[in-house]
């Protein structure tokens, strides 16, 4: 029985995740197809570039959202039947399979974003200060460095890594059970997959610069 409960988390995080937001917010303000332009995925960076900073924070907020209504839905729906002990997996599985959604959705032909904004969502459902940690710490690394990809492969180590304070720090219900600590790493692992083409360019020298920074290079350019 218990399996069965599982599966239903995954799949309530899988579908929460495969809402294309950043696709419908620019076919709608631009008509353009996101998966067909600028790096084919469907997040806030993306969407940033084909309709403009309204349109990319509207989608990085909406990619959070999806995220934590996701585990939110999960807790409510099976926080009874599973109880203290398992619901965190369930919560796991579900914040696992967000992701997951979010990068390969069914209604995009498994096409999708790099996971960032369902990241942030699902751990901020478990740790509320998961929310203005990962905010000013995408702010952060966009205004210094420029690159998107950077900032979310930063924010996937985080995670697992404050799950992991909160363990051994002996931290009320995050004490109890490795469910977040091992479901932080599998997000983190899925986001790093994602971004592969990045991580190429990244050691290349050639990764997008976006945000303040580019202005900045744009202007020296034009001196």
């Amino acid at each position: 029985m218990n399996a069965i409960y599982f599966i239903i988390a995954g799949l309530i995080g899988y579908l929460a995740g495969a809402v294309p937001f950043g696709y419908l917010y620019v076919r709608i303000k631009k008509g353009i197809n996101l998966t067909e332009f600028g790096s084919g995925r469907t997040g806030g960076t993306n969407s940033l570039r084909a309709a403009g900073v309204s349109v990319g924070v509207l989608t990085g907020l909406s990619d959070v959202f999806k995220g934590f209504a996701g585990i939110w839905i999960t807790r409510w729906i099976l926080g009874g039947p599973l109880g203290d002990s398992l619901l965190p997996w369930a919560l796991i599985i579900c914040g696992v399979m967000s992701v997951i959604g979010h990068n390969w959705s069914i209604f995009l032909k498994w096409k999708g974003g790099a996971g960032t904004g369902p990241n942030v969502g699902w751990a901020t459902a478990i740790w509320w200060p998961m929310f203005p940690i990962g905010f000013l710490t995408m702010i952060a690394m966009l205004i210094g460095l420029g690159m998107a990809s950077v900032a979310s492969m930063t924010m996937a180590a985080i995670i697992p890594i404050s799950f992991a304070v909160l363990y051994f720090a002996g931290v009320g219900e995050y004490d109890g059970t490795l469910a977040y600590i091992i479901g932080g790493i599998a997000t983190a692992a899925i986001v790093v997959w994602a971004l592969r083409p990045n991580i190429k360019r990244l050691i290349n020298g050639t990764e997008r610069i976006v945000g303040p920074r580019a202005k900045r290079l744009k202007a020296r350019q034009q001196k």
